[in-house]
């Protein structure tokens, strides 16, 4: 069993900012990884299929169901953080191969020192710009491809755009799925140009996330399942709806999205600021 490195609070000054890494008081095993306060994982190194945070176990439920249990996958991660979802995948579907981009070096040095990779996992880590990567890479490489980039609390404009999307489509295999996370709140301006954007390049999708968030009343996040085959909605909902803080998923994207087009290169903003204090009370 994985044991706790150290019962202290680790903080660090990594490329983007402030890094902390917080034990977790109920887990003995878990750390929680904050950049300039807005949590970005949590990661419990003896059971990493414990998932903290409910948009991942959102993303972890479209990655169980991207082929039958057990079998190997070939993930790309733009997005690393602690890695939370590259070891879910390591342990859930051993022999897969991952590849995990992620820009901020010393972040990438701060986790692996002090929340490190089991051995053989199949996880290569890559510093480098997620969409720099993404173009340089070749077709149909990967059967799921993971987007969930924060430079802090925002994803940045380059990955919000129609052109990143059809690179992002490119590297997928024909039944591969983009799994990506949107953050976004009232009027979900944001979001419902992102949803426009991926699907101009996977059309078909669904969206996973709590119904507030889906109805604009309140920020959060929002997962999107997308690809050219329709994803498994019946299963997905069912997931959904027996989580711990269950959600629900949305088909008519066509209603979402209100006509919105997709955002290309020259329009394409960051995600909105998260509201102040929607971290403070948050796991």
């Amino acid at each position: 069993m994985a044991q706790r490195r150290s019962a202290r609070r680790t903080v660090e000054t990594v490329a983007s900012g402030t890094a902390e890494l917080v034990p977790d008081p109920d887990r003995d095993t878990a750390w929680t990884l904050l950049l300039d306060g807005a949590p970005q994982s949590h990661v419990d190194l003896a059971d990493p299929t414990h998932l903290e945070f409910e948009y991942v176990r959102r993303m972890a439920a479209a990655i169980d169901l991207a082929a039958p249990a057990g079998r190997p996958l070939r993930v790309l991660h733009l997005g690393g953080g602690a890695l939370t979802l590259p070891r879910y995948v390591a342990a859930t579907r051993p022999g897969s191969a991952q590849r995990v981009v992620e820009i901020d070096g010393p972040l990438v040095e701060l986790v692996r020192r002090e929340l490190p990779l089991p051995d053989r996992s199949g996880i290569r880590v890559r510093v480098a710009d997620a969409r720099e990567a993404v173009e340089g890479m070749r077709d149909a490489g990967y059967d799921v491809v993971i987007l969930d980039v924060f430079a802090g609390s925002r994803t940045p404009a380059h990955l919000a755009s129609a052109e990143f999307a059809q690179h992002v489509a490119r590297v997928l295999a024909p039944q591969g799925w983009l799994i990506a996370n949107v953050a976004d709140g009232p009027p979900l301006r944001y979001a419902r140009a992102q949803v426009a954007t991926i699907r101009a390049a996977l059309p078909e999708a669904c969206l996973v996330a709590d119904a507030g968030v889906l109805r604009g009343r309140r920020f959060g996040n929002l997962v999107v399942v997308a690809g050219r085959i329709p994803p498994p909605v019946a299963e997905l909902s069912r997931r959904a709806a027996g989580d711990w803080f269950p959600g629900r998923v949305e088909t008519d994207l066509d209603r979402f999205t209100g006509g919105v087009a997709p955002v290309p290169d020259a329009a394409a903003v960051p995600s909105p600021l998260p509201p102040d204090g929607l971290f403070s009370n948050r796991k």
